[in-house]
C-alpha cells in the first residue's frame, strides 16, 4: 500500500486561522495599519508554510546522542547495580550460568566504549537494492572515506515463511551504530511501522530511497517529498545500480549506431551525509549503541529480579489479606472505615518494602498505609469494591449474607489491592536511584487505579469471593448461606 501525505488545505487553513487570531488580538492596530498590512501578514503566514515544506525536519541524531562518555558510564553503572541486586536475590531462583552471563556483559560494555569501528547495518524489504548499495560503498566510499566502517546486510524484511523473523532481523539491526533503511518507492504501512519500531528503540537511522532511476523525474520528486514529510530522520535518494540506457549515434554517412551504456552509480548525497556524520559524530554513535545495550541488559535483569520479588510478595499479600478479612468478619464495621483499619496493614508495607529494598520504619509504614487509604476513599474504590463483592455473592445463589461476610471480603480485597499496588509501584522505581526514596503520591494514585481496574474482572472477583467464603465460613459448603448475626 502506497501512502502519500498531502495536507495543503489543512495547513493552509491553520495558517489562515492563525492569521485571523492575530487580527482579532491586534484589532485596533490592524485597523490603523490598513489593507497593505493585512496582505503582508497573510503572505508571511503562507511563506512560513512553504518554507517548512522546503525545509523538512531531518535527522535527530545530534540532539539525541549521548553528550559525553560519563553519561554512558552512568548507565552501565546502574545496570551493574541491578545485576548485583539480582545476584543477591537469585538463590534457588535463577540458573547460575544465566547470572554469570549477565555479569560478564558489564565489563564488555565498558571495553566497547573505546571501539574505533563504526558498524553500519543495511536493511529493508526484499529486492530494494541492499546488496548493490553495499557493493558500491565497499568499492568506493569506504576506501575514500578512510574510516573503519563495517557494513552488514540483514536478511530481507517482510518475507512470509522466512526462517528469520522480522523481530530477529530488527534486533540484529539494533546492534549496529547506524542503520540504512532502504525502500524502492513511497513507504508502505508495514515499512512505516517498522521504522517507528527502530526509532522507538532509540536507533539512529537514515531512510534511503533506492532505485530512484526507475522513476520519471517528477515521480522521484513526489516520492522524495512524501518520504521527507512522513519521517523526521534523514532521507536521501540513490541509484546504486542504475538501469542501462540506450545510446544512439548518427554517423556522417547516415548510418545509426545503438548500444547500451551503464551509467555510474548515483550515491553522492548518501556518501556525503554519511561521511560528515561519521567524521563529526562517530564516537557518539558508538556511545549510543553501548547505552542501548546497557539499557536492554538492565531491563532484562530488572524483569528477572521483579519476577523473583513478585513471587516472594504474593504469600505476604495473601497472609495480610486474610488477617484483615478475619478481623473485619469477627468485628463488622462500616464499609467506609474498612480502609482505615483492617484493609491496610502497616506491617505489610514494612514487609513488602523490605523485599524491594524500600526501607520503612513501622511509623513510616503506617503513614504510607494512611495515604493509600485516603487515596482509596478519594477514588471511590471502597464503595465500588463492596458493591462488586455483594453482586458476586448474589449471583452465586447466596440468599442470605452472613453477618460481617461482606465486610470481611471487602477488607481482604482492599488489602490485596493495596499490596498489589505497592508491588507494582516498587517495580516501576529505578533500582539504582529510588531505593529508600519517599513515595510519589501522584504516581501511587495512578498505579492504584490501574491495579484496581485490572482486578475488577468478573472471573477474578468470583474466584476471590469463593476463596474468601471458604476461609471465613469453612463449615459452609456450596448452597445457601444463612444469617449468623
Amino acid at each position: 500500500m502506497v501512502v502519500k501525505l498531502r495536507r495543503p488545505i489543512l495547513v493552509g487553513g491553520l495558517a489562515l486561522s492563525f492569521s485571523l487570531w492575530i487580527l482579532q488580538s491586534w484589532h485596533d492596530s490592524i485597523v490603523q495599519m490598513g489593507e497593505f498590512s493585512l496582505l503582508s501578514l497573510l503572505v508571511v503566514s503562507g511563506g512560513l508554510w512553504f518554507w517548512k515544506r522546503k525545509h523538512p525536519q531531518h535527522d535527530d541524531v545530534t540532539d539525541s546522542l549521548p553528550g559525553d562518555r560519563q553519561t554512558v558510564e552512568n548507565a552501565i553503572a546502574k545496570t551493574e547495580v541491578v545485576i548485583h541486586c539480582l545476584s543477591q536475590s537469585a538463590e534457588n531462583h535463577v540458573d547460575e550460568s544465566y547470572l554469570s552471563s549477565l555479569k560478564e556483559q558489564v565489563p564488555q560494555l565498558y571495553s566497547e566504549l573505546d571501539r574505533q569501528t563504526i558498524n553500519l547495518a543495511v536493511t529493508g524489504g526484499k529486492s530494494v537494492g541492499k546488496t548493490s548499495l553495499i557493493q558500491v560503498l565497499e568499492s568506493q566510499w569506504r576506501q575514500e572515506n578512510g574510516k573503519q566502517v563495517i557494513l552488514q546486510e540483514t536478511s530481507p524484511l517482510f518475507v512470509e515463511g522466512s526462517a528469520t523473523s522480522d523481530t530477529a532481523i530488527l534486533t540484529n539491526a539494533n546492534g549496529a551504530d547506524y542503520v540504512l533503511f532502504l525502500t524502492n518507492g513511497d513507504l508502505t504501512d508495514t515499512e512505516f511501522q517498522t521504522l517507528q519500531q527502530l526509532k522507538a528503540a532509540a536507533q539512529r537511522l537514515m531512510l534511503v530511497f533506492s532505485k530512484q532511476d526507475q522513476y520519471l523525474p517528477e515521480e522521484r520528486a513526489s516520492i522524495l517529498q512524501s518520504l521527507q514529510q512522513r519521517m523526521c530522520c534523514a532521507v536521501v535518494a540513490v541509484a546504486p545500480s542504475p538501469q542501462p540506457i540506450k545510446v544512439r549515434k548518427h554517423n556522417d554517412d547516415g548510418s545509426v549506431q545503438e548500444w547500451m551504456e551503464q551509467p555510474a552509480p548515483d550515491m553522492q548525497q548518501l556518501t556525503q551525509q554519511l561521511g560528515e556524520m561519521i567524521a563529526q559524530r562517530g564516537q557518539q554513535l558508538v556511545w549510543s549503541t553501548v547505552m542501548r545495550k546497557a539499557v536492554l541488559l538492565q531491563t532484562e535483569a530488572k524483569d528477572c529480579l521483579n519476577g523473583i520479588r513478585r513471587d516472594r510478595s504474593q504469600p505476604i499479600i495473601e497472609q495480610y489479606q486474610w488477617i484483615a478479612a478475619a478481623a473485619a468478619f469477627a468485628n463488622p464495621i462500616p464499609a467506609l472505615d474498612i480502609v482505615a483499619t483492617a484493609a491496610i496493614s502497616g506491617q505489610m508495607v514494612v514487609d513488602l518494602g523490605g523485599i524491594y529494598q524500600q526501607k520503612f520504619s513501622l511509623e513510616q509504614a503506617k503513614t504510607v498505609a494512611g495515604e493509600m487509604g485516603g487515596l482509596m476513599l478519594k477514588l471511590g474504590l471502597v464503595e465500588l469494591s463492596t458493591k462488586a463483592i455483594t453482586t458476586v455473592l448474589k449471583t452465586n445463589a447466596i440468599t442470605f449474607v452472613a453477618g460481617g461476610l461482606v465486610e470481611g471480603l471487602s477488607a481482604a480485597y482492599l488489602t490485596r489491592l493495596a499490596g498489589l499496588s505497592l508491588v507494582e509501584y516498587f517495580q516501576q522505581q529505578d533500582i539504582a536511584v529510588d531505593a529508600g526514596a519517599g513515595l510519589n503520591i501522584d504516581k501511587l494514585r495512578q498505579t492504584l487505579q490501574n491495579v484496581f481496574e485490572q482486578n475488577q474482572q468478573i472471573a477474578l472477583m468470583q474466584g476471590f469471593v469463593k476463596q474468601g467464603v471458604k476461609r471465613l465460613l469453612p463449615e459452609t459448603s456450596g448452597g445457601e448461606l444463612i444469617t449468623l448475626g
